[in-house]
């Protein structure tokens, strides 16, 4: 198929040596604008296979390349509706609008967070499916899933202070992928977590599948790896695990979910919050957060790891831990979870520089936020799990009862208030007569620890997917890496373990020196139920703990210069005339899809990224003509699915005063390498028409 136009005489026809070569299943569209301002056009060019079909037929044609010509007050529509993923269920002609509400504090505090670090707030369950597996009735019964669930249907909008937005219709996300398309299901959770998700749009929750390899006999059947992966924006672990059994339900009745909508929803949460007086909670956190405590020693000035990314270890309690561990606790009048922070504590002041005194310690702890008086919130799925300051005295000399108690009456003390979100502390603590200089440190200090508490198994779904041969087993957690240098995730697995994931910024905090805390806190919680009476202090406890290994957090890398305005150069030119590559991001682009498209560009341009949602485009405009003026090659501005609006808008921007515009090209999907490809050949024109005046001189 052809998409046939009107091709202006000053535009370059297509051709098969000049259009981009996509990945299979990419498309990608290249506008370019022709004409004086009073006469321009825009010439839309698409290759690859198309992604929707004729509207009056519903057919989807096997690929388009060609080309259109249409007004410049079109072309960013018009290229934002070639590149996006088709519908199978369009909404309805009069459909009624979307409803938006404020976002909670909560919410506020991840999406700041996601401007600068994309990828602490993704997190994924991943699990083994045993027997058939119906690809068409796994996306229906999560399609009934979404359809009940506003949380699902749910994005955010930023005028400038972010919003949530439901939308009356989302398509979930299933992709199923054929053996050997990925070395191993480690290497797919990579894949989907590098992606991200374009917070602007519904569904930030999506599946995919990894087919096991071919089963010896021909009667078997191959395991099937199935991973979700979600942002804690809008969902958190227990949320998934609840919307996960809503699932398996409606699998087992053939993909469709009886009852209506859901309610209450974050919606009504957000009413419940907005009729909460914060004089008390603010009263408390005050007091508590402002207390002066000890922190991780820090490395020497300019000391770096020399490493890079997040660092995720585990170690695992047995069973018989673990009941060991839980009957202690209980003798104690405590849980498991308090002996968690009981141990943390301990083990961060032996970290610091108290030696042997008497010192407070801080750290995070995430409570689930459902101990509030809101009918029904404990069924709610929603991004309720938050993460708030506690912090007790450690007395070396003192019993480790007597810490173990001082944790418990700060989690009941805590409890109260689960509904309060860090950035609001410290927005009151800055307030206070005597802000404290480090407002981020005094909240949440260095760490966090996840206490995520057991979550309901099968249940009575386990005899209907029995009935259709299926047999899944138990969802394993691959936490989000926490806002602060180290976090340690504690869960239960199936075999009544208690597993303890360290998440860690490498930056900060080398391997070595974390995967030493990490077994550190498993040993001592080995040890806890040796302990009887109070004749066992916290010295005696930490007394065989080495010393050489204790972590010390390094100084954070320096951000690139701009990071916090408009426009980040993401790359230098390396040779000059060769032009600069600007790519037009929407919010919460993960660092690591733009580090994937630098490192697939290979040409010497440059590369930039531009955030109009954050910064509006007539700023981005502003700022993008700046950094011309430091440049003496050609620009083209690129980007996914989702911004040809903007980026089209910032082209003809740039051309207010009479120059042309550079073109915009566009890729469906997150295809990094169909993109980085269309942008080197886009360039390569652009930058050969400049040498032709040259050359004929």
């Amino acid at each position: 198929m052809t998409t046939d136009g009107h091709h202006p005489s000053d535009a370059p026809a297509p051709s098969p040596g000049h259009p981009p070569a996509p990945e299979p299943g990419a498309v990608t569209v290249t506008v370019t604008f022709a004409g004086a301002p009073e006469t321009r056009q825009a010439v839309v060019h698409v290759h690859g296979p198309a992604p929707t079909g004729p509207p009056d037929t519903g057919t989807t044609p096997a690929a388009v390349t060609g080309y259109a010509t249409v007004s410049p007050a079109f072309a960013g529509p018009l290229a934002d509706r070639l590149t996006r993923p088709p519908a199978p269920s369009p909404a309805p002609a009069q459909a009624e609008p979307a409803e938006t509400f404020a976002a909670t504090p909560l919410q506020r505090d991840v999406l700041a967070d996601a401007v600068h670090h994309p990828d602490h707030h993704v997190e994924q369950l991943a699990w083994r499916w045993h027997g058939p597996l119906d690809t068409g009735r796994f996306t229906a019964a999560w399609q009934s899933v979404f359809d009940r669930e506003t949380v699902l249907r749910a994005a955010f909008d930023w005028d400038p202070h972010p919003r949530v937005t439901v939308h009356r219709h989302a398509t979930p996300e299933v992709v199923r992928h054929a053996h050997g398309t990925f070395p191993g299901r480690a290497v797919l959770m990579e894949h989907e977590r590098v992606r991200g998700f374009d917070l602007s749009r519904p569904g930030l929750l999506r599946a995919a599948l990894l087919d096991g390899a071919p089963p010896a006999t021909p009667d078997g059947t191959a395991p099937t790896e199935v991973l979700l992966t979600y942002h804690r924006a809008l969902l958190d672990h227990w949320s998934v695990h609840a919307l996960l059994r809503e699932f398996y339900r409606a699998y087992c009745a053939d993909g469709v979910l009886p009852g209506g909508e859901r309610r209450p929803d974050l919606r009504d949460y957000v009413r419940w919050l907005g009729a909460q007086d914060p004089s008390a909670a603010r009263d408390f956190w005050s007091r508590e957060a402002a207390r002066p405590a000890v922190r991780l020693p820090q490395a020497a000035p300019g000391a770096t790891t020399g490493q890079t990314g997040t660092g995720r270890n585990r170690v695992r309690l047995t069973g018989d831990e673990v009941a060991r561990l839980a009957a202690w606790a209980a003798h104690q009048g405590a849980t498991e979870s308090v002996a968690v922070h009981a141990v943390w504590a301990m083990l961060l002041h032996h970290a610091s520089d108290a030696a042997e005194e008497s010192a407070r310690v801080r750290f995070g702890v995430t409570v689930s936020g459902r101990g509030v008086f809101l009918g029904d919130i404990e069924r709610t799925p929603g991004p309720f799990a938050s993460p708030l300051p506690v912090s007790v005295e450690v007395d070396p000399a003192a019993p480790v009862s007597r810490l173990l108690g001082a944790l418990r009456d700060c989690a009941l003390d805590v409890s109260g208030y689960e509904w309060v979100a860090a950035g609001q502390i410290r927005d009151w603590l800055a307030q206070g007569p005597a802000a404290p200089q480090d407002e981020a440190g005094a909240v949440l200090a260095d760490s966090l620890l996840v206490f995520e508490h057991r979550t309901h198994g099968l249940g009575e779904l386990g005899p209907g997917l029995a009935a259709r041969g299926i047999r899944v087993d138990a969802p394993d957690l691959v936490p989000a890496r926490p806002p602060v240098p180290i976090g340690i995730v504690v869960h239960h697995d199936r075999q009544g373990g208690l597993v303890l994931t360290c998440v860690h910024d490498r930056a900060r905090l080398d391997e070595t020196r974390a995967f030493a805390l990490l077994s550190a806190s498993a040993r001592l919680l080995r040890e806890l139920p040796d302990i009887v009476g109070e004749s066992v202090t916290v010295a005696d406890l930490l007394d065989d703990l080495p010393r050489t290994d204790l972590p010390r957090l390094h100084e954070g890398p320096v951000p690139p210069a701009g990071e916090d305005g408009p426009l980040v150069t993401l790359r230098a030119a390396t040779a000059p005339r060769t032009g600069t590559a600007c790519l037009v991001t929407p919010p919460g682009t993960p660092a690591s899809w733009l580090a994937g498209l630098v490192r697939g560009t290979t040409g010497a341009h440059a590369v930039v990224a531009l955030r109009p949602a954050a910064h509006g485009t007539r700023t981005c405009v502003t700022a993008l003509r700046r950094h011309l003026r430091t440049t003496d090659g050609p620009l083209v501005l690129a980007g996914v699915s989702g911004v040809g609006t903007m980026a089209c808008d910032i082209a003809l921007g740039l051309a207010e005063d009479g120059g042309a515009p550079p073109p915009v090209v566009l890729s469906g999907g997150d295809c990094v390498g169909a993109l980085a490809h269309a942008i080197e050949t886009t360039l390569r024109r652009a930058e050969a028409k400049l040498e032709q005046p040259s050359r004929e001189q």
